[in-house]
């Protein structure tokens, strides 16, 4: 919601208003935790360590380029890599789901699909996070579970704790649900293992992300150009991410003239409905995650833009020490 980022006296307003409904939300949550913290909940803990990426606030902060960073760094660093997701917005018949790269993102939801075409690693959904994990090691040997978001799912243990926060919006008005985009209290950054900023430097962390445009890809056919080659061109551009105007921004830097724009909500379902009067006479781009389900119905104009997570602090050596832990242990 646009107030939980605003200074204005209405935005102001309509956070006190529901600041009642942000205590009660506090309160269950508090007794939650504490529940799992004194074992009177149990959490289940596998046989292979657990990394949690994930937010302290709603909406998109960059977990997915997170994810698929830390999984390949895992990798180089010798380790088998298995991803699990709650699978947002998925349609599947059945849960859990190994995701295979060729399956409707309709069903397995649109970041996970992501995820398993460019991680290489298997990837599993399911709103029950022990269930996907057994389901992961039924099928691989794995050294090692990534949990895109789950950081507020305590049913799972967890050896590594990485939150992700987007630096130009930070973490709003500093309120919890529904007055502010908080799912737990600014304090609960203390207790993780990492922070990293999405695009800047925040006071919370040095360890900064930067996303990383690598060319353009054509949704219909494949095909590759360097970003260079729209330079200075009229262009179309839509996103169904959680903030689309930093997808926007990066185009524009780019020195792509945007004539257009066009800001979905997070996971939005397309169809070719939906995107039937876009032109057909000038470049229209869209991001990764939004290409994975306009494949079967995209125009010949369409450009999908992958990012790169170019990351930056102590975290790097930090994650090949504690790799090298863990392969010292096998």
């Amino acid at each position: 919601m646009d107030f939980w980022y605003q200074k204005s006296f209405k935005a102001r307003l309509m956070a006190a208003v529901l600041l009642p409904l942000a205590w009660l939300f506090g309160f269950i949550a508090w007794i939650r935790k504490t529940l799992y913290r004194a074992h009177i909940l149990k959490s289940y803990r596998p046989t292979v360590p657990v990394i949690i990426i994930g937010n302290l606030s709603v909406g998109g902060n960059g977990k997915t380029p997170v994810t698929l960073w830390l999984a390949e760094l895992l990798q180089k660093n010798g380790l088998k890599v298995g991803i699990i997701s709650r699978g947002y917005g998925s349609k599947s018949p059945y849960y859990p789901r190994i995701v295979k790269i060729d399956e409707p993102a309709v069903e397995v939801g649109d970041e996970p699909l992501l995820l398993a075409k460019r991680s290489g690693v298997p990837v599993c959904i399911g709103a029950n996070r022990q269930q996907a994990i057994e389901l992961l090691q039924q099928h691989y040997p794995l050294d090692v579970i990534l949990s895109d978001d789950g950081l507020q799912h305590y049913a799972l243990a967890r050896d590594l704790e990485i939150v992700v926060i987007e630096a130009k919006r930070g973490l709003g008005n500093g309120l919890l649900m529904p007055a502010g985009p908080l799912r737990e209290s600014e304090k609960r950054l203390q207790s993780v293992d990492f922070i990293i900023n999405n695009g800047g430097l925040t006071p919370y962390s040095q360890n900064i992300m930067q996303l990383v445009p690598s060319c353009a890809i054509n949704v219909q056919t494949g095909e590759r150009k360097s970003l260079d080659d729209f330079q200075h061109q009229n262009a179309i551009a839509l996103a169904g991410i959680g903030n689309p105007q930093r997808f926007f921004d990066m185009l524009m830097d780019m020195d792509i003239i945007l004539q257009d724009t066009f800001a979905f909500a997070d996971h939005q379902a397309f169809d070719q409905s939906l995107l039937v009067n876009l032109p057909d006479d000038i470049p229209v781009f869209m991001t990764e995650k939004d290409a994975v389900k306009c494949h079967t119905f995209a125009k010949s104009n369409w450009w999908y833009v992958p990012v790169d997570a170019q990351i930056t602090g102590n975290i790097l050596s930090k994650i090949e020490a504690w790799s090298q832990k863990q392969k010292n242990k096998k």
